[in-house]
């Protein structure tokens, strides 16, 4: 599998988009995530993310996307949502990723006032309307697995059981290492998404709060969950996902150690040759 980073990690360089991209290619990852929103990128800055990327010969897998309102209750919310993750699906197919990645969210007013059943139909019928919008440009979403006790899918059997729903081949699942942790959710389990999981991400955590850190800052075992991953033959992208340093000047330093460690953890699990 390819080693990549989601390019949000670098957030605090106070840099521009570019120089991360040239960082990300320097400090030797295979592929790159993008988060980005294409509502919220001129056209300057859409083409030279993918012309900085082309250049370097470092391809876009992923395009991560929040999307939160394709579960609520109002109608109008979930077509401006629809439409807004299609433009998502477009950038993937102009930048020739793979999927876009989207969170659905959580149910809304503790699982009352509005049947959580309801909100999970909403969210199945939305998603259908996405992967069939998505296979028309051959591009995927990989649904991200969310750890918390509200998040519509927050374990193995949900997430299986959303995509056994939907029923669309473009419409798979991805797997967070540290959010499996996070639910308690055993490495065995993901055998479960044996032919549904097409994207992973990896980053440590304290075993008890959300946590996006460097491997080998927390309290993750990497390897049994390594382990069950490499028995999925995913065809894809294993992507670092980091979240804020605490130190901001030393950016390069926290990305530079999270390359090291997932690298080494990648190789000793024969992920990456």
């Amino acid at each position: 599998m390819q080693l990549g980073l989601i390019n949000s990690a670098w957030a605090q360089a106070g840099r521009d988009t570019a120089w991360g991209i040239h960082k990300t290619k320097e400090l030797g990852f295979d592929s790159i995530d993008i988060f980005t929103d294409p509502l919220d990128i001129d056209i300057r800055e859409r083409r030279l993310i993918k012309r900085e990327c082309d250049r370097l010969d470092l391809p876009i897998v992923s395009i991560a996307c929040v999307a939160v309102g394709l579960i609520d209750f109002n109608p109008s919310v979930q077509r401006f949502h629809i439409e807004r993750v299609q433009q998502y699906l477009d950038l993937a197919y102009e930048y020739e990723a793979k999927n876009v990645l989207l969170v659905l969210g959580e149910y809304i007013w503790n699982r009352e006032v509005i049947p959580p059943a309801e909100q999970w139909q909403t969210g199945v019928a939305n998603c259908r309307l996405l992967a069939e919008y998505a296979a028309t440009l051959g591009v995927q979403i990989a649904l991200e697995l969310e750890p918390f006790p509200l998040s519509l899918l927050n374990n193995v059997e949900r997430m299986v059981n959303f995509i056994n729903e939907v029923a669309h081949p473009a419409l798979q699942a991805n797997i967070d290492i540290s959010h499996l942790l996070l639910a308690d959710v055993p490495p065995a389990e993901l055998q479960k998404l044996k032919g549904k999981a097409i994207h992973v991400h990896i980053s440590d955590c304290d075993g008890k709060v959300h946590g996006d850190l460097p491997p080998g800052r927390g309290v993750v075992e990497f390897e049994p969950y390594l382990q069950e991953i490499k028995k999925l033959n995913i065809n894809g992208a294993i992507s670092i996902e980091l979240e804020y340093s605490p130190e901001p000047d030393k950016i390069e330093e926290w990305v530079t150690e999270a390359y090291r460690e997932t690298d080494r953890l990648m190789r000793q699990s024969g992920l990456r040759m």
